[in-house]
């Protein structure tokens, strides 16, 4: 349904809110307000709070029309106001723009397409600026929200890069720790691919360039270290005494069962 279009008319001469509202008697969407005073407008304001369009003559006893439509701005500012009157005193223009902040400024007589087709202007003007107030206002929910997201994204960063750094000194004394170690240890992924080891398994296994890391095991290990990670798949921890070189070792494997790090462990322990 569409909204019906709200109009009051003040002025202290009846005649010409006969013709105001003759006007628009068979336009359908418009209902017509007539008062005959300004104190009688701000009445029908209060009553009627969805008002879109106050036209008011500017002569009149008491409140004129300046007056009036200043309070109606101060008031109602959503309103678009205009100024009826049959004298064209330039400072009476001049005095109504700038305290009612009218929309325009019509003489009397008016002609009636012309008025009608002011009218249209200044409630398409309304809506403009309706419109834009809703737009300004989405734009600044938005914006709002993209300041929260942006602070959320920027804390989650912190706090992931927060973790990574701790991940990386764990890692790193992971490795130390490994390293000082007087076993040699191995880290085996699942696909056989070896992916860690610490210094005393370097030296036992020395491969040259980047090292055992990125080799397949069986590729690097002798056939018996092969053969007892093989066991892995019917034992739990497989054992075996071996020689490498001239020293003599105890060699045990573990399978890794956490979902980030399968695989399996190689311990080579020297006797």
């Amino acid at each position: 349904m569409a909204e019906v279009i709200k109009i009051l008319c003040v002025d202290d001469e009846r005649n010409v809110l006969k013709a105001l509202v003759r006007l628009f008697a068979f336009e359908e969407g418009y209902e017509i307000f007539t008062a005959e005073s300004g104190e009688e407008g701000l009445d029908i304001l209060e009553e009627e709070k969805d008002i879109q369009l106050v036209v008011s003559d500017y002569r009149m006893p008491g409140m004129n029309g300046v007056d009036f439509l200043a309070k109606v701005c101060e008031l109602y500012p959503d309103t678009v106001r205009m100024v009826l009157s049959g004298y064209a005193d330039t400072a009476a223009v001049v005095e109504a723009i700038n305290l009612g902040q009218i929309f325009k400024f019509i003489p009397k007589p008016w002609n009636d397409d012309e008025l009608k087709a002011t009218f249209g202007m200044a409630l398409q003007h309304q809506t403009l600026q309706r419109q834009n107030v809703q737009l300004n206002a989405e734009l600044q929910n938005k914006n709002r929200e993209l300041e929260e997201t942006n602070e959320n994204l920027e804390k989650l960063v912190a706090q992931r890069t927060e973790a990574i750094e701790i991940r990386n000194r764990v890692l790193q004394i992971a490795q130390g720790v490994l390293d000082v170690l007087p076993v040699a240890v191995f880290g085996i992924d699942p696909e056989q691919m070896i992916v860690q080891c610490n210094d005393f398994a370097r030296e036992l296994f020395n491969c040259g360039g980047l090292g055992m890391l990125g080799s397949d095991r069986r590729e690097v290990f002798p056939e018996e270290i092969n053969q007892l990670l093989d066991r892995l798949a019917t034992e739990r921890t497989p054992r075996s005494d071996l020689k490498i070189h001239t020293q003599r070792y105890r060699a045990e494997a573990r399978r890794l069962q956490e979902t980030l790090s399968q695989g399996s462990v190689l311990v080579l322990i020297p006797e």
